[in-house]
């Protein structure tokens, strides 16, 4: 796998310009660059762009449809502590207005051109994504552009933003399972990387368009743009437009790769809350995006929570009837790996339930089968190839392959490294988790 993504530069930025770049030749020198450490599956394209911007896709001739994500590795963790929020509020209101069009023309031209698109912030990156026909590949980039790199940030709009963004806290504290999430995540990850992306109620009234716009210009550029595509396209040209439209957006030295240092305080957090149900959240350590443990640890979360045959779901729902629902997932901020076991009980139950989670992770690492180890592996091989049947989830992988490693892997190597997964592997990484760092909260009345 490849190495660590390089640090980001320190050298000063250059404020994003007010106009877009002028139209740039069509013979453009691009740097093709494709990673030397792992194989890249075939059709595969790999652009760094003299604009500073990183571009990916992956050429799918049958298929009829073309998917475009372009990912700013800006998000939540560069919010301001007093501004928590202002990534998510930045995002939404990026489509109500741009220099030369308003909303509701933009929303018209996407819907003229039949694509979809949607954009979401998350902890480290903002991502635009558009589903689009063939034919209208280079409209929908240059929309996106156009998005991206001339918002006019409406005032009215950005307020109406503000308001939506504490309804939707309120209604969070509606929703258990959403608030036991974000007690885990900080525990796990901190103050700062395990902040709600939504904000606080406390910070986002102070959002203003002013601010929003410093934050734009401060953390919106070429070089924080990865760009990935799949499906029936000419990569040639879509670099060549993209260099021409990110040409001159902000700085071209690369910035926005900083990695995730998890805490994993060991401790427990309690929220009382009159409940028929109590919500139990449980975090320890993973391995990192690349990790030569990387696959083994898949397998041992599909030995634990892969489907109806999973540990968890027989041992401790159907043989011993403790919960309502449990699972077992991972989860890969850049530079960490975090461990995730839920589940929702009754607040009687509650204590047995932990131990009995508890119980399990320390058991699959002792009488682990091989018949378990192939079975969880058929399940993921499965569960991939059913996704490269969706052009979106091809962008998607070649998406996350930019953000964690700068360069594409290809599925076709995901594939082959869970292929050679062994069981003394699983065993390994399952007699290797690190129980001592473990985080749990609670919601609901009974606190452990």
């Amino acid at each position: 796998m490849p190495g660590k993504p390089p640090a980001p530069s320190s050298a000063p930025r250059r404020r994003a310009q007010p106009e877009p770049a002028p139209i740039a030749a069509e013979g453009t020198a691009l740097r093709r660059v494709r990673p030397a450490a792992a194989p890249v599956g075939a059709g595969i394209r790999c652009f760094e762009l003299d604009c500073g911007a990183q571009l990916a896709a992956e050429l799918l001739p049958e298929r009829d449809t073309v998917a475009l994500i372009f990912r700013m590795l800006s998000g939540a963790a560069d919010d301001p502590a007093r501004l928590a929020g202002m990534s998510c509020i930045l995002e939404r209101t990026l489509s109500k207005g741009t220099r030369n069009h308003s909303g509701r023309a933009i929303a018209d031209a996407f819907d003229r051109l039949g694509a979809q698109w949607t954009t979401v912030s998350g902890r480290q990156s903002t991502v635009l994504r558009i589903i689009c026909l063939p034919e209208f590949v280079r409209a929908c980039t240059e929309l996106a552009a156009e998005l991206l790199t001339r918002p006019s940030f409406p005032a009215d709009a950005l307020r109406v933003n503000v308001d939506h963004a504490l309804l939707d806290l309120k209604h969070m504290q509606d929703d258990p399972q959403d608030v036991v999430r974000l007690m885990i995540q900080r525990l796990a990850l901190g103050p700062v990387y395990g902040r709600h992306v939504g904000g606080a109620p406390a910070t986002l009234p102070r959002i203003t368009r002013a601010a929003v716009l410093d934050h734009w210009r401060n953390h919106y550029s070429a070089g924080r743009l990865q760009i990935s595509a799949a499906g029936p396209l000419d990569a040639d040209v879509l670099a060549r437009d993209c260099e021409r439209l990110f040409s001159r957006f902000g700085d071209a030295d690369r910035a926005g790769r900083e990695r995730v240092a998890a805490t994993f305080s060991p401790r427990q957090a309690h929220r009382s809350k009159r409940l028929k149900q109590q919500y139990i959240a449980m975090v320890l350590p993973g391995v990192e995006r690349g990790d030569p443990r990387e696959p083994a640890e898949q397998v041992l979360l599909g030995v634990l929570s892969g489907g109806m045959s999973g540990r968890l779901f027989t041992e401790v729902r159907e043989k011993q009837g403790l919960v309502y629902w449990v699972g077992a997932w991972n989860e890969n901020p850049r530079g960490c790996g975090v461990i995730h076991l839920g589940a929702s009980t009754t607040p009687e139950r509650c204590r047995t339930t932990h131990d009995t989670l508890l119980r399990e992770l320390r058991r699959v690492g002792e009488d682990l089968t091989a018949e378990e180890t192939h079975r969880a592996q058929n399940q993921l091989i499965a569960q991939m190839h059913t996704e490269s049947d969706l052009t979106r989830a091809r962008a998607a992988n070649l998406s996350d392959d930019l953000f964690h490693f700068d360069a594409p892997i290809g599925a076709e190597a995901r594939i082959e490294a869970l292929r050679s997964v062994t069981r003394d592997q699983v065993l390994a990484r399952a007699r290797e988790l690190d129980l001592s760092r473990l985080c749990t909260a609670t919601i609901g009345p009974t606190r452990l």
